[in-house]
């Protein structure tokens, strides 16, 4: 994936555009009547985002965006909430580089929330709920990661 994104001069970006992000993820997809990311939702997470706690991942090819994701950080656990590709594997992209820089900042779990052939096949997997829980009480007690300091780029593998 990394020589696919370099060969076609893919860069990936941190929060720098996270409410486009939120609004492409918002677009239905071909097989969907709707979406669930209303625009109550969407004025929400742009406040957690405005308060350091919700963050986006941009795939950019040239100035287009696209893919990415966003999700919720509360210490050191990550919530996976959308992801979009507008051009094939834009989104594992973003995921395979959210996943190196949560890894260098101390974060153990990614909370993909859905049992999906897709995130299963990028390597997701379900955890007993005792599990999770646990792993949630350690990960958000942790002190949060100055996300601001922290770079992300394309993956090494």
């Amino acid at each position: 994936m990394r020589r696919h994104a370099r060969e076609g001069g893919w860069r990936v970006t941190l929060d720098r555009d996270f409410a486009r992000v939120m609004s492409e993820c918002a677009t239905p997809r071909p097989e969907q009547e709707g979406t669930w990311i209303t625009d109550e939702m969407r004025a929400a997470y742009v406040a957690m985002h405005r308060a350091e706690l919700a963050h986006s991942v941009e795939v950019w090819g040239g100035d287009e965006l696209i893919g990415g994701l966003y999700g919720v950080s509360i210490g050191r656990m990550f919530y996976g909430e959308s992801m979009f590709a507008r051009r094939s594997d834009a989104s594992k992209v973003a995921l395979a580089a959210l996943v190196a820089l949560l890894r260098t900042a101390g974060f153990s779990v990614i909370d993909c929330q859905q049992n999906t052939t897709h995130l299963a096949s990028l390597g997701a997997r379900e955890i007993p709920r005792k599990q999770f829980l646990q792993i949630v009480s350690r990960m958000t007690s942790m002190p949060a990661p100055d996300w601001g300091s922290l770079t992300i780029a394309l993956p090494d593998t």
